[in-house]
């Protein structure tokens, strides 16, 4: 009551912040990582504390820590996610030198859980998978798709979550609307009503598991829906105003959505940008328009439920070019080519051409080179250095004059192809011989196909091989893991981040002793990420790894380690039991039956042969009565 009796006085909030709204943020938990080692010892001195706050003041959370030694860093975590990385707190926060967390000035949307991590960096901290916040309630849209998250920290890597729903298992795996996603959340891709319920997350690494999380009350409801939303193209030119609208309501017993306007991938509206821009409701006008004001905007509708998105483009005519995107490079040893997406040329009437920006790596001069013929979006550089970085950038120029720069492209000459290797072992043999070469230069092989020059008989002639290279190779598959699932054990893992559009298939490889051997039968495509394997042994400790293979070479995945637990050769072995007792049940039931047939069978017999006897008796009678 005090609360809301001091919320009501006059007061110094922003103009954009509800005075008569209070909120509570409160830290649930505190999370000090240790390293492994000698004398690394951490020590949380003046831990955070939870807080009651109006809108609109000033939080500090302290987290304050000593260590030996004593290079202490801390980190702060709302719901898990760095603060830093957090959009809407990413302008209001600070971290002192103490530790200390200030949110100025705090918002209503603000509530919640906020962790202190605190280490000295020495070693690396290696813990059983645990839940680090269990949220009471989470809410999934119906008839869209949608996040019940389980918050983790692992350290080893995180191998697999369980899941239970109304306290019966979930089998994710064995369900068409259900994903589980790599952080271990699931992700319903189309919520119905059956989707409801009480569920708890159980993560699991190498070194096992810290528990459960608490239960989490799954309610399924409508999202909000959009009664206004802005066209998709507003064209303007220099010194206009536009005006966007949009409008929201909420579903029946859900609270009402809010509605925010921001630009493209959550980028928040610049300083220039904002005195010349009004806000009424979810409606937005900017006036005075520039250059920098081009692009798309999006009207952001949320509330408890779900968060929509509209989005509309903003065009601005009159202008010079936007920077060119999307720049890619192909080297050789002396010529790099490049290519771009073009920039808004500032309006349908402006045509743009191109000038190139280059440079070596480390050099202050640039120099440049006019791009023809007249509208191209791709060039060759010649006279290059072998084995060299250089840095590249892209500008569109039209009428009105140069246009913005495109972000800096960094792109390295190949090298002059090496000398032939000195160990070949090369005789009068004929050209497809498998030569032999040092273990030192074995991995040449990897990266060149080796010619060597024959005469008109096909025999080598002594002069230096040719090598030609065989291409790059793809890069590592990534995130590599082995799940125990209803029907065995799934491996899966993440395309290569780099050229993956060469990977033409995929291998598994695995191993329990010294030797490595391959575990699948054939060839596993490139869009398939997963593989399911029924026959590990249990007891058994395994060692897998992925390799991605191009035409001719091939990279493997991060090596990962698996202990199949004791339970699977267990239930094998109560299955086995379960499956004799039952076989002699059934065997028992057999033989009782076929006694209870043949006594059936008898009594028949001997039931047709005395009416057999009793009818003789009877005629025999009627003989002599006559």
């Amino acid at each position: 009551m005090s609360l809301m009796q001091s919320a009501s006085q006059p007061s110094n909030h922003p103009a954009e912040l509800n005075p008569n709204r209070f909120i509570v943020i409160v830290i649930v938990a505190v999370d000090v990582d240790v390293g492994i080692g000698v004398g690394v010892a951490v020590a949380v001195i003046v831990p955070p504390t939870n807080q009651t706050k109006l809108e609109g003041e000033k939080v500090i959370f302290s987290c304050e820590a000593k260590a030996m030694p004593g290079n202490v860093t801390v980190r702060w975590f709302r719901e898990g996610s760095p603060v830093r990385e957090v959009a809407s707190l990413e302008t209001r926060i600070t971290i002192r030198k103490d530790g200390s967390l200030i949110i100025n000035p705090i918002s209503a949307d603000d509530s919640g859980q906020y962790l202190c991590e605190v280490t000295n960096g020495i070693g690396d901290p290696q813990n059983a998978a645990k839940v680090t916040f269990t949220p009471t309630v989470q809410y999934l849209p119906f008839r869209l798709a949608g996040v019940v998250q389980c918050y983790i920290k692992s350290n080893p890597q995180l191998q697999y979550v369980t899941w239970t729903k109304d306290k019966r298992l979930l089998e994710p795996y064995q369900m068409k609307d259900i994903v589980v996603m790599a952080n271990g959340s699931l992700l319903f891709t189309r919520v119905n009503e059956d989707h409801q319920g009480r569920y708890t997350c159980t993560p699991y690494n190498a070194l096992g598991t810290q528990g459960s999380s608490g239960p989490m009350e799954v309610l399924v409801r409508k999202p909000p829906t959009f009664t206004i939303e802005p066209e998709s193209l507003y064209q303007r030119k220099v010194g206009d105003s536009v005006e966007m609208h949009c409008d929201a309501v909420e579903a029946e017993g859900t609270q009402k959505p809010i509605i925010k306007w921001q630009r493209q991938d959550g980028g928040q509206l610049s300083d220039t940008q904002r005195s010349r821009v009004k806000i009424s409701g979810g409606n937005i006008t900017i006036e005075n328009l520039r250059r920098e004001d081009f692009g798309y905007y999006q009207c952001v509708v949320s509330n408890e439920v779900a968060t929509l998105m509209s989005q509309a483009q903003l065009v601005i005519e009159g202008t010079q070019p936007h920077a060119p995107y999307n720049i890619t490079g192909k080297a050789t040893e002396s010529s790099i080519t490049l290519q771009w997406m073009p920039g808004y040329s500032g309006g349908s009437d402006y045509k743009q051409d191109y000038t190139i920006w280059y440079r070596e790596a480390g050099v202050n001069d640039w120099q440049t080179i006019s791009v023809t013929p007249s509208g191209s979006t791709q060039v060759t550089i010649n006279g290059l250095a072998s084995g060299t970085t250089y840095e590249f950038q892209v500008v569109g120029r039209n009428v009105l004059g140069d246009g913005m720069m495109s972000k800096i492209m960094t792109v390295r000459t190949l090298e002059d192809a090496p000398a032939a290797p000195r160990n070949v072992k090369a005789a009068t043999q004929p050209p497809d011989h498998v030569f032999q070469l040092m273990p030192d230069e074995a991995d040449l092989l990897a990266y060149f196909d080796i010619y060597f020059h024959t005469d008109s008989n096909g025999s080598i002639v002594y002069s230096p091989p040719k090598l030609k290279l065989k291409g790059p190779k793809p890069g590592p598959p990534r995130n590599l893991t082995v799940t125990e699932v209803s029907n065995g054990f799934l491996i899966s893992w993440q395309a290569p981040l780099e050229r993956a559009h060469i990977v033409k298939f995929y291998t598994i490889k695995y191993r329990t002793d010294a030797q490595w051997k391959t575990l699948n039968r054939g060839q596993i495509r490139p869009e398939e990420t997963q593989y399911l394997v029924k026959n590990l042994v249990g007891g058994r400790t395994y060692y897998f790894r992925v390799l991605a293979n191009s035409e001719k070479s091939y990279e493997s995945s991060d090596e990962v380690k698996f202990p199949v637990p004791a339970r699977v050769k267990h239930k094998a072995i109560t299955a086995g039991v379960v499956g004799g007792i039952l076989f002699f049940i059934v065997a028992i039931i057999l033989s009782v039956c076929a006694v209870k047939i043949c006594n059936k069978r008898k009594r028949r017999k001997q039931e047709k042969a005395n009416l057999f006897e009793e009818t003789q008796k009877r005629s025999i009678e009627m003989v002599f009565n006559i």
